[in-house]
């Protein structure tokens, strides 16, 4: 039975999909206005995770994501670099999508852009106008938020109070906090539409798209924190108002937020990190062993000493996997007189595991399982107790783990720790250098080696 907690409820819930065993997931994709930071990445791995192991317990999964290909953001980056905004969207679109292949971030069916749902977006705005949700000014369509009982269910917020402290740039609005469906424009790209041209506002390109592919209701969005409000608050009065169905999504996901040094990431604190970035020094597997060592809806907090405990941990694992092949390959006994006895441990370690992923999907919990159980295996290797047939059985749950997890652990190079044997080598160097009273270049190494906080002392 899996839980999941619910952001609409503030509880976990049984899992129990609307139809049947197929799941229909949707999680809000970027805004391609400049490259992906690792605030992305972390999202889009934890759901990407998630869907891995829905799959492994038999579920049928359907995972849509959006592309925002038109925005403020992607017209007046373009702008600034002379080139037209779809030529912008196009580069940072196909970035992104580099960006996830390298990340192992492989099971979304479909990536749906917003230019390309054009008549569906304005198929709905419409409706909204019939229901008389949605009215027309001189500057665009807006959604009525009064019309709309339950606004700001998700995020908890009273819109009276909201309305105090916003303001209304549009005196034609009725309300400040109403949300613009159709912006009118004839001095940017724009689409032709029964209000004039123009272009859509942000939060009804998510809904068009999901109801032309999951329909008005389906069973798990996704997102950060940070969309919360007003963006889904805005999603649930859009669908909920247009079709009259409800709930529009019967579990609401959030990922927590990625801090960098407890603070959060942004370009105007200069510590703001791009995926492409990242992985210039460092295997992305290092980087989705460290997401997935918080639990998906924690805080996390990157530092690069954090991403050296990953690879090493993550090292751990590929080392014990290498002994294991090692070891299938040797001359041991196929099987020997101890085999029930490990093979009630590791069914133990095993369903202790899925435990800790059908509880929300616990993935520290998991890993310490996992890397209780390696410990104990390895005392079993060591002593020679353990048959072939064991080590077969040994190695697939960690295949499975890898699968759900995300990591390719067969012909994949097992990583290995080498810093005593690195920092003896340049150490000798040194030694050699300073004999030959080439102070310059041994004080070049002594610096270098301070700054990866290697301390190296002449007595």
């Amino acid at each position: 039975m899996i839980k999941i907690y619910n952001t609409l409820t503030r509880k976990k819930e049984e899992l129990k999909p609307i139809n049947q065993n197929r799941i229909k997931l949707f999680v809000c994709g970027p805004t391609v206005y400049d490259e992906s930071h690792i605030g992305h990445a972390r999202t889009y791995i934890s759901f990407d995770m998630i869907t891995r192991y829905l799959k492994n317990q038999g579920l049928s999964v359907f995972y849509l994501q959006n592309i925002t290909d038109i925005d403020d953001k992607i017209i007046k980056r373009a702008s600034k670099l002379g080139i037209q905004p779809v030529e912008l969207a196009r580069k940072y679109e196909k970035e992104y999508l580099e960006d996830m292949h390298l990340l192992g971030v492989e099971n979304v069916n479909y990536y749906a852009r917003a230019t390309e749902h054009i008549p569906e977006i304005i198929n709905q705005i419409e409706r909204l106008i019939a229901n008389e949700n949605a009215y027309e000014t001189e500057t665009g369509v807006y959604f009525d938020e009064s019309s709309f009982q339950d606004f700001g269910k998700l995020s908890r917020r009273n819109v009276e109070d909201l309305n105090v402290h916003r303001i209304n740039p549009d005196n034609n609005k009725r309300n400040p906090g109403d949300f613009a469906l159709w912006k009118k424009r004839d001095d940017e790209p724009f689409w032709n539409s029964p209000w004039g041209k123009g272009r859509p506002g942000w939060h009804i390109e998510d809904t068009a798209i999901t109801e032309l592919y999951l329909g008005p209701r389906y069973d798990i969005h996704g997102g950060g924190l940070d969309l919360i409000f007003p963006h889904h608050d805005a999603e649930i009065a859009q669908m909920e108002s247009v079709s009259g169905e409800k709930p529009m999504v019967r579990y609401w996901m959030h990922t927590g937020f990625l801090n960098v040094k407890g603070e959060k990431m942004s370009k105007s604190l200069g510590n703001f990190l791009t995926i492409r970035d990242l992985l210039q020094d460092y295997d992305p597997d290092v980087f989705r062993f460290f997401v997935l060592s918080t639990h998906y809806r924690s805080p996390i907090d990157f530092s690069k000493s954090a991403l050296e405990q990953s690879k090493n941990s993550l090292g751990r694992i590929y080392k014990f996997m290498g002994q294991i092949i090692e070891l299938i390959e040797s001359d041991l006994n196929e099987t020997n007189d101890q085999d029930e006895n490990y093979i009630n441990k590791l069914e133990l370690a095993r369903n202790n595991f899925f435990k800790a992923m059908d509880n929300d999907f616990n993935t520290p919990e998991a890993l310490s399982i996992i890397f209780n159980f390696i410990r104990d295996f390895n005392r079993e290797i060591n002593e020679e107790k353990v048959s072939k047939s064991i080590l077969k059985r040994v190695m697939l749950f960690i295949m499975e783990w890898g699968s759900i997890f995300g990591f390719k652990l067969i012909g994949k190079e097992y990583y290995e720790d080498k810093t005593k044997e690195l920092i003896d080598i340049i150490t000798d160097i040194r030694e050699e250098l300073r004999d030959r009273k080439d102070w310059e270049l041994s004080d070049l190494i002594r610096s270098k080696l301070k700054d990866l906080n290697i301390v190296l002392e002449d007595k």
